[in-house]
């Protein structure tokens, strides 16, 4: 004879999701993106992104290091663009003779 106690049996489990952060996958998104197109429009979109991102993984959200990562990419891609505009400044590529 089983004695019972009352209890139950079955281990109950209790798992605690951290809510996936889709601001900061989109800033990483954006920001490999913008490595290879449009780097003006897509790294400030990383970089805001990213920093929206990083104050919702401080509250809980997760993906602290990815929303890092879209910043760090955001602001290499305005670099690439600015080198890129002053190349082209430089090489005379903006000159109005014909």
């Amino acid at each position: 004879m089983s004695q019972s106690t009352g209890y139950n049996d079955q281990t109950s489990t209790v798992t605690r999701t951290r809510g996936t952060n889709g601001l900061a996958i989109a800033g990483l998104v954006c920001g490999l993106v913008g490595l290879l197109f449009l780097p003006v429009i897509l790294g400030p979109l990383a970089v805001i992104f990213g920093a929206v991102a990083l104050n919702k993984a401080k509250q809980g959200a997760g993906l602290r290091g990815m929303a890092i990562s879209a910043i760090v990419l955001g602001i290499v891609d305005i670099a690439i663009f600015v080198a890129l505009l002053a190349l082209a400044a430089d090489s005379g590529a903006f000159s109005t003779n014909f």
